[in-house]
């Protein structure tokens, strides 16, 4: 049995190699779309051909995105909780995590590789710091990671429940979960996330998703880089 806190053989590393996404599982594929769009007329293809790629880039201008839910991926990601509260912004997944309620076991925290400062003109981003004081200040939120690890595993040698003892627990504490979504709402969760306005961190977990399914994809891929986007 493999553990959860292991990634799965195809994968992608985050955040300077303290978090990953990996691909689980997947439902159907490119064609599977085309064919979906065209199942009113009764006909079933077994591969692509030019004029399914056209269809496919027709479907992707005109919006009509109930074809692309005929495809999906299941996920394992492995990221902070603050991450992960973004991520769950997102309803149309489907998720189930890792509980610290039923396990204390392979407890990490996540230390952010480059210390960003408050931007001014907007409440909710940040901006390159370039601090002469970035090591010092990794090193303080590194200690105060440590320090709620030594507070909890306190609590729990004394007997308090680990439904409670993990309160003391900052949203720095790294989170293990499954998602699974299909193509039609990932393309969303990816425009938003991969954007210029999205926080560092969850940004970096939608271009390793984009890695992971750009062989599974490569049209819809193609159609999104021709349109300026990065794939």
């Amino acid at each position: 049995m493999q553990h959860i806190n292991v990634p799965p053989e195809n994968h992608v590393k985050v955040l300077n190699g303290q978090g990953w996404v990996g691909l689980i599982d997947q439902l159907g594929s490119e064609i599977s779309i085309v064919n979906a769009a065209r199942v009113s007329f009764g006909k079933l293809k077994e591969k692509m051909a030019a004029a399914d790629v056209k269809l496919l880039h027709y479907l992707l201008d005109n919006k009509h995105t109930s074809p692309m839910e005929h495809m999906a991926f299941t996920f394992s990601i492995h990221c902070p909780l603050f991450v992960r509260g973004q991520w769950h912004r997102h309803r149309t997944w489907s998720y189930n995590e890792i509980s610290r309620r039923y396990t204390e076991i392979d407890m990490q925290m996540y230390v952010p590789p480059v210390i960003r400062k408050q931007a001014e003109s907007d409440r909710q981003a940040s901006v390159e710091w370039n601090s002469d004081t970035e090591a010092e200040m990794q090193g303080i939120i590194d200690a105060h990671n440590k320090a709620s690890l030594e507070v909890y595993y306190n609590l729990l040698e004394k007997g308090v429940a680990r439904e409670q003892a993990r309160g003391v627990l900052p949203q720095n504490m790294m989170v293990t979960f499954w998602g699974t979504v299909d193509l039609n709402n990932l393309l969303h969760f990816l425009e938003l996330r991969d954007h210029s306005h999205a926080q560092w961190e969850i940004r970096e977990y939608a271009k390793a998703i984009k890695a992971l399914i750009k062989p599974l994809i490569p049209n819809v891929a193609e159609y999104y880089k021709s349109k300026g986007q990065e794939w």
